[in-house]
């Protein structure tokens, strides 16, 4: 199961969720990239106002209306898998209109093979210097089975000899959860290096939890901000992105 949480007050782009892309809400982007997913069996949008809800389901999806005092997209998800019960849940941010649905589905194989696996996220590699050292762009470090050693918006590895370092990953904001971490996760008060760095997926490093991070098949863009929406507006428009615009699922 996905759920996709939603918040209406960004701080940088108020009512994120609703930003028209190609004549599509955002968030209604998402729901139909994620229902794409052939190991998926629901997709709900979790939001915190009533009109992401609305146009959720004026969309044909399902959304469930959450608390506006979660501090977090996950404390978000774990309101909606109280209420439905799964094995699996993957949370898929709200600011990811192009996420590929074959992403979503290796990140739910990844769950099923691997049973001592409790948590994962996707990542893609870094291309250019310029993201590598924008923190808006979440940079992840792994260690040699795959596993995650740390999150930063810092530019890491640092090349002490420059350079864009090989190994430079990109974080892309989609997890997946086993139903029971998930809530003793979403308990926990957020740790010391996740208020620094404000990255809640420190919080299960700092509590010693090993995070799994698939490689992403393709590098989805965040809207993070004004230009990355106009960017998602562009790409939409070059050629109708997989068909998003009136299309049907």
């Amino acid at each position: 199961m996905a759920i996709i949480p939603a918040r209406y007050g960004s701080v940088r782009l108020p009512g994120k969720p609703l930003a028209d892309i190609g004549g599509l809400p955002m968030v209604v982007r998402v729901w139909r990239r994620a229902r794409r997913a052939r190991l998926l069996k629901r997709v709900i949008v979790a939001a915190d106002d009533r009109r992401i809800i609305d146009a959720v389901r004026a969309a044909g999806g399902e959304a469930m209306m959450t608390s506006p005092a979660h501090p977090s997209g996950t404390d978000r998800v774990a309101e909606v898998a109280a209420r439905v019960e799964a094995p699996v849940y993957l949370n898929v941010q709200g600011d990811l209109p192009f996420v590929e649905p074959a992403d979503l589905d290796a990140l739910a194989q990844a769950m099923s093979a691997d049973a001592q696996l409790e948590m994962a996220t996707l990542a893609t590699p870094i291309l250019s210097a310029a993201q590598w050292r924008d923190p808006n762009a979440v940079k992840v470090v792994c260690d040699a089975d795959g596993r995650a050693l740390y999150f930063s918006r810092s530019p890491i590895p640092f090349a002490r000899d420059g350079g864009l370092p090989e190994s430079a990953l990109r974080h892309i904001g989609v997890y997946a959860y086993r139903r029971d971490f998930l809530f003793r996760f979403a308990a926990l008060n957020p740790s010391a290096l996740e208020q620094v760095e404000k990255l809640e997926q420190l919080r299960a490093l700092e509590h010693g939890w090993r995070i799994g991070v698939i490689t992403s098949a393709a590098p989805s863009l965040e809207v993070d901000c004004e230009a990355d929406l106009e960017r998602a507006r562009e790409l939409a428009a070059q050629d109708n992105i997989c068909g998003e615009q009136g299309g049907s699922d």
